[in-house]
């Protein structure tokens, strides 16, 4: 929504004051130079980028027009599941644990956080670190730069849309100096016509130079910035898993170790301790029993 109407506020202004200006509204409106502009734009950015990125920039795209973002209830969600998954591994053999890493779509434990469950990246990386935790061999830091690696390769690979329409909207203003030229071109050739119908050409020409400046700083980069802004925040999850699970790690108890990974979220969008202890207690009755049961 707020595209929609940043995009509506830019062009309503920028009409606006051309039209206030003196000028006509539809002099701008140059379908051949918008396609010229547009059609190599998009054939660059697919020379450019392999398929994958292609299909991941068309799902950046839709995350950024539907603020598809993690917010306070799906952190509130990882550290429920990450509560839960520590009590387990304190408190239950190795091969009930395991029941749950080693199937989390089965698990009624992963079924309990919808929005976990969906996400299997994460619930992979929650899983894959619970496994070496469980094994019980590996050293804290070394489970510590085996995780910055892992996050530093998620973000290479969620960054590839920004990355390619960053690109692209570097390479607009210069396609839009294509357009025009192919514009004046066009009106060198009608030197022989009224000065009227020649100023009309110039005038369709310079509009390609206007299309691909506006495209390029007032639609692709803003969008790609979204991209940027919306995966980031995705990647914060990550984060959330992996000082979680270092504290608890290194001995902390599971509520302890929740609050090292809660101090990771922004605190525009962090929970409050109380709101951490009401999901983590409600998240640690199994279904049908009572809060009151586990407190006792």
């Amino acid at each position: 929504m707020t595209i929609v109407i940043g995009l509506i506020v830019t062009l309503g202004c920028m009409l606006g004051g051309f039209v206030a200006m003196g000028g006509h509204v539809g002099v701008i409106w140059q379908p051949w130079e918008f396609m010229i502009i547009g059609g190599a734009a998009l054939g660059t950015f697919i020379v450019a980028n392999p398929l994958k990125t292609i299909k991941d920039t068309g799902a950046g795209l839709k995350e950024a027009f539907t603020s598809d973002a993690p917010g306070r209830q799906q952190y509130l969600e990882v550290l429920g599941i990450l509560y839960f998954v520590m009590r387990e591994l304190r408190s239950k053999p190795r091969n009930e644990v395991e029941e749950h890493i080693d199937s989390p779509e089965q698990s009624p434990l992963f079924q309990r956080f919808p929005s976990i469950a969906a996400n299997r990246d994460l619930t992979t990386f929650i899983c894959d670190y619970c496994r070496l935790i469980i094994i019980g061999n590996a050293r804290t830091h070394e489970i510590e730069a085996l995780m910055d690696e892992e996050i530093h390769t998620a973000r290479n690979d969620k960054m590839k849309p920004y990355h390619a329409l960053v690109s692209v909207g570097e390479g607009l203003p210069a396609l839009g100096i294509v357009a025009a030229v192919l514009g004046v071109v066009k009106a060198m050739g009608a030197l022989d016509e009224s000065p009227e119908v020649l100023g009309h050409l110039i005038g369709a020409a310079l509009v390609g130079t206007f299309a691909g400046i506006f495209l390029s700083y007032a639609v692709v980069s803003p969008l790609a910035n979204k991209i940027k802004v919306l995966r980031e925040k995705q990647l914060r999850s990550y984060v959330i898993v992996k000082q979680t699970l270092l504290a608890f790690m290194n001995g902390a108890m599971p509520q302890v170790a929740l609050e090292h990974g809660r101090k990771t979220i922004s605190v525009y969008e962090r929970p409050s301790i109380d709101d951490v202890e009401q999901i983590a207690l409600s998240s640690s009755v199994p279904s049908g029993e009572p809060a009151a049961a586990e407190a006792a």
